[in-house]
């Protein structure tokens, strides 16, 4: 039918038209051999690491990259992945080996990327034939290469530990150091990390002291690191078993718990470990290194030999953690050049860049006709004709502007115009303001706000985005947004600021936040209502009902087991409704947030959400305020209630972490999971309740929400709620579930 469609074409149109139709035919049989020719050649990578994905995030993040780099490549990957696990199984590689032959014997790989010193030993001393003349590409090697058969084909990235640079970074960011604490573990990567920051450690300990802690259990240790010297600071190694044989993920585990218990800033040695309160320093990037691993093995793949691939030693990257640099006083601005900062909080301009870029726009076309038309009225020298066209395009564009417009000069803040709209915002007219101050006219409710404003005009050359509160002519209070800008005005620096009247919005603002807290404050007392009568009522009548049971089986004669049997399955079916019933009532109302105060009331919903979802909650909660104003710790509490249910319900994993943290202006409650993420934007604009509710609660307190969640990198809820000043007290507990 194709055939006879191109014929009848070619008999209809001319010669050339005919040539062009039979290229298309041409082209149409030969179509299908072109798309058996996108078929990609299939080609076999073995992934052996020392340690697994689970126990360790840093060869996760090795795997991850491996694979990503392999995509790039012109060849089908079918990727294997297999791991020693040599800190849970350090003696058990030759069991792995039996193993490891039967299953690749009749799938030899064409590429084996070997992560870890124990990775490359195990492929080197396994002796089979399959694996003879397979490349090797090696990473997460640290110092040098592992003794290896002659002649074995093999390249990779040597991974380059820096302890040295990070302590002249510290040093640098903290000059009041006296006191250096290494901490470390007892397993067999623990201490060869120790070793090497020995080794780099060693010139400066006749310059200040060191203490290295690595024998003890996990508790002694975080008991040390609590009450360490003023003007000291802690280097962590590696801790994957302490001195009680208990086996830690490094981390994610151990350097939470360190960083979080230590009274001193801590630096780490790697990028993984940079989380959980740790600092940063100059840390091997190992999806960097494993990215490189990639590049190597697709070049090995098109054909070239490993000994002809040169091998390469990782660069470390400064890293630091915004939130540690804050907590501990560093300045952003000390750090080494090109350092990389993560976990930055955004600022005004990434929260509000698009309605500020539409406000500049905006302002910068009133601006520039209105500068036109200034200037010219200036200037003109011409007749009284043109006079009256200068003046009547003033009008149109400056004098009848919705915005209020207002120039002053920058040397001593007088007023030169005014527009109608600045009338009629403030009530004063241009004969009553021209010559005169703000300051003359109180018209600025906070004059300090007014300073701070000049001040800004002054060194920054503009103001944008500013909500200032005016009062009228006849005393009326109003709320403005506007911006403002230092221009060249007749060769004097003066002020065009622009500003619009938000009142009405902001009280629309405050009225819906009152329609909000009255709901929320109606939906709670509704919660105790129906919990103290769950609790008081419907679980007194069950506990009620379980005793008339028993009476009726003890008037039960013996000899009629069946009943009897049948009557204490009903009596369990009872108690499990009854503690079913008490759990519904404690979500609904908790006695204990009223009684007890808000981290005993979280600590008691960790470990209640944990038994009840057989999951792992690490509960951790320090210098919280005394006397917490009780709708604080009760939006706090829902918050935890509402992100904890929502994380165990869709994260994928069981692990999760709760902290409460109180500083002198805020506390702070974050919860974490390592699960599969989703998409923030999505989730807010979806039909759930959950997220916007989370928003509106800490709305009420003056709080912020940030949400941060990648597919596949966890999800991260923290809300922070400004404090006045309180005392604290030091709270602290580990695995509460």
């Amino acid at each position: 039918m194709l055939c006879d469609f191109f014929l009848q074409i070619i008999g209809d149109i001319g010669v050339w038209r005919r040539a062009l139709a039979w290229l298309l035919l041409f082209s149409g049989c030969i179509l299908p051999h072109s798309v058996d020719a996108q078929v990609r050649p299939i080609r076999r990578v073995l992934i052996l690491n020392d340690l697994g994905i689970i126990s360790s995030p840093g060869f996760a993040e090795i795997d991850r990259a491996v694979l990503a780099g392999l995509q790039k490549s012109q060849y089908q990957i079918e990727l294997y992945q297999e791991t020693l696990d040599l800190t849970l199984f350090p003696d058990e590689a030759s069991w792995f080996r039996e193993g490891f032959v039967r299953k690749y014997s009749d799938r030899r790989p064409d590429v084996i990327i070997a992560a870890g010193s124990g990775s490359l030993q195990f492929i080197a001393e396994t002796n089979d034939s399959f694996l003879r003349n397979v490349p090797i590409i090696f990473c997460a090697i640290l110092g040098k290469i592992p003794e290896t058969k002659p002649g074995m084909p093999l390249t990779g990235v040597l991974a380059k530990l820096r302890p040295e640079e990070t302590l002249n970074a510290a040093l640098h960011l903290l000059p009041d150091t006296r006191h250096v604490v290494v901490v470390g573990g007892m397993g067999k990567f623990d201490l060869g990390w120790e070793a090497i920051a020995k080794q780099s450690f060693h010139e400066y300990e006749a310059r200040m002291d060191f203490m290295y802690l690595n024998d003890l259990t996990m508790p002694a240790l975080l008991e040390r690191l609590r009450h360490l010297p003023k003007n000291t600071i802690i280097y962590h190694t590696a801790i994957t078993q302490d001195a009680a044989g208990d086996r830690f993920i490094d981390s994610s585990q151990s350097v939470p718990l360190v960083a979080t218990a230590a009274n001193a800033p801590v630096f780490v040695m790697d990028d993984v470990d940079l989380n959980g309160g740790a600092v940063g320093g100059d840390l091997v990037n190992w999806a960097d290194d494993a990215g490189v691993v990639a590049e190597m093995a697709v070049r090995v793949l098109n054909g070239e030999r490993p000994e002809d691939i040169p091998v390469v030693t990782s660069k470390g990257t400064y890293m630091f953690d915004w939130r540690a640099l804050n907590r501990w006083g560093i300045k952003e601005s000390d750090l080494p050049p090109d350092s990389i900062v993560l976990n930055r909080q955004p600022g005004f301009w990434d929260l509000y860049k698009r309605y500020v870029l539409v406000t500049i726009f905006v302002l910068l076309a009133q601006s520039a006709a209105i500068l036109g038309l200034l200037w010219q009225r200036k200037r003109r020298r011409g007749t009284e004709a043109e006079l009256r066209r200068s003046e009547e395009k003033f009008s149109k564009s400056f004098r009848h502007s919705p915005l209020a417009i207002s120039l002053i000069t920058a040397k001593d803040d007088r007023y030169i115009e005014v527009n109608e709209t600045f009338e009629e915002l403030t009530g004063w007219t241009y004969a009553e303001v021209a010559g005169r101050s703000p300051r003359d006219l109180q018209l600025w409710v906070d004059f300090n706000q007014r300073i701070a404003f000049l001040q800004q005009l002054e060194e920054k050359g503009n103001v944008e985005g500013l909500e200032v509160q005016i009062r009228r002519k006849d005393g009326q209070i109003r709320t403005t947004l506007g911006s403002s800008e230092l221009i060249d005005f007749g060769g004097e620096p003066c002020g065009l600021s622009v500003f619009t009247d938000i009142t009405e919005r902001k009280q629309a603002e405050e009225a819906l936040a009152n329609v909000n807290r009255r709901l929320i404050h109606a939906q709670e007392q509704e919660r105790t209502r129906i919990a103290r009568e769950l609790h008081d009522d419907i679980n007194q009548r069950i506990a009620m009902l379980s005793v008339e049971l028993d009476m009726v089986q003890q008037r039960i004669s013996g000899s009629d087991l069946e009943t009897g049997r049948r009557i204490k399955g009903v009596q369990r079916s009872l108690l499990d409704i009854g503690l079913e019933v008490q759990t519904i009532s404690h979500r609904l109302h908790s006695s204990k947030l009223e009684y007890l105060g808000l981290a005993v009331a979280c600590r008691g919903f960790c470990r209640e959400v944990a038994e009840r979802h057989k999951v792992k909650v690490d509960f951790a909660a320090e210098d919280l305020p005394l006397g917490l104003p009780q709708e604080v710790s009760l939006c706090l509490f829902r918050v935890l209630q509402e992100s904890l249910n929502n994380a165990i319900k869709y994260s994928g994993v069981q692990d999760f972490e709760v902290k409460l943290h109180g500083t002198d202006h805020e506390i702070q409650l974050t919860v974490r999971d390592r699960g599969i993420g989703f998409d923030v934007d999505k989730a807010m604009n979806g039909e759930g309740l959950g997220l916007i509710s989370i928003r509106e609660r800490a709305g009420l307190v003056k709080g912020t929400v940030s949400i941060t969640s990648k597919p596949m990198g966890g999800t991260q809820i923290t809300v922070r709620v400004p404090l006045g000043s309180a005392k604290r007290t030091s709270e602290m507990t580990f695995g509460a579930a």
